[in-house]
């Protein structure tokens, strides 16, 4: 798995241990007798130096027309934790984590905040293996793509709310579908409603990703 990783991302470690580090949970570590300096919170810390760099000068170089203040609010709509569990997911980072068994038994391996702090880890490894250009263009090329879709979807329910106030379409509520399997991997479904009429449904680990999700569907839909 370690290994279709580093094919996937284009780059090869050449201290694999860091990327092993990376894919580190604390309570693997807690289970196997290692220290908690072993698993991947402090790397996790040092990804998240690099990550706000690099999306920073990103944004600062392809938005020349937005002020600091939307620059800001980009950059929290690319870096939020739904957003980087997503990009972790499309790595196959969550196939990697090394996950003790009392974490793994309760949906760690599922829970977004494990699989963006494994991402950021990853960051900060590639930082340390190969400097600020190769974790850059890591960031660049996985994390800061396709987004107008990300910046839609994090922005989903306000955009929603103003579009339907705009056209006079009447109340928006958003409606639990249905919640699926066990508590700690539960499954939410909510559809977003217009008037009374339904117009997009989303699903998600909590009900507020399920409401974006129906909320952007909703966006795609009146659009």
């Amino acid at each position: 798995m370690i290994n279709k990783l580093q094919d996937t991302i284009g780059y090869h470690f050449h201290q694999p241990s860091l990327l092993e580090q990376a894919m580190m949970h604390s309570s693997y570590t807690n289970e196997h007798g290692k220290t908690r300096l072993m698993c991947n919170e402090r790397l996790e810390f040092l990804g998240d130096a690099v990550l706000e760099l690099a999306s920073s000068e990103f944004i600062y170089q392809n938005y020349e027309n937005y002020p600091e203040g939307e620059m800001t609010k980009l950059r929290a709509s690319i870096v939020c934790e739904p957003t980087l569990a997503a990009c972790a997911e499309s790595l196959g980072i969550r196939e990697c984590l090394l996950l003790g068994k009392g974490e793994e038994a309760t949906g760690g391996r599922f829970r977004d905040s494990i699989t963006s702090d494994a991402l950021e880890a990853l960051i900060g490894a590639i930082y340390l293996d190969g400097g600020f250009a190769n974790a850059k263009e890591f960031v660049w090329k996985f994390i800061m793509n396709d987004i107008e879709n990300k910046k839609l979807f994090y922005d989903s329910k306000t955009i929603l709310q103003e579009m339907v106030q705009e056209r006079d379409l009447g109340e928006l509520e958003y409606q639990l579908l249905k919640s699926e399997g066990p508590d700690h991997c539960k499954v939410f479904t909510s559809q977003a409603v217009i008037g009374g009429v339904p117009y997009g449904v989303g699903s998600g680990r909590n009900k507020k990703l399920a409401e974006q999700g129906a909320a952007y569907q909703a966006i795609l839909k009146l659009k």
